[in-house]
């Protein structure tokens, strides 16, 4: 998989995480915050081999600023 860096939040200090990366499959990959409360996590039901990570709204407009 090759991914391309599409934008880091702006709004995050000290090293503006979370970022976007577009892959060459057609997909996203997202940096984020690690979701550890166990209550969520067992809300959402995640499979073995996946995980999930929070993004602030902020970054949101970013997805479709690649040309893509």
């Amino acid at each position: 998989m090759e991914i391309t860096f599409v934008a880091k939040d702006p709004g995050s200090n000290p090293n503006q995480s979370p970022t976007l990366y577009k892959t060459d499959r057609g997909s996203w990959v997202v940096q984020g915050w690690s979701i550890m409360d166990p209550e969520v996590r067992r809300k959402m039901n995640i499979p073995e081999g996946e995980d999930a990570v929070e993004i602030p709204d902020r970054l949101v407009p970013f997805f479709l600023q690649d040309g893509s």
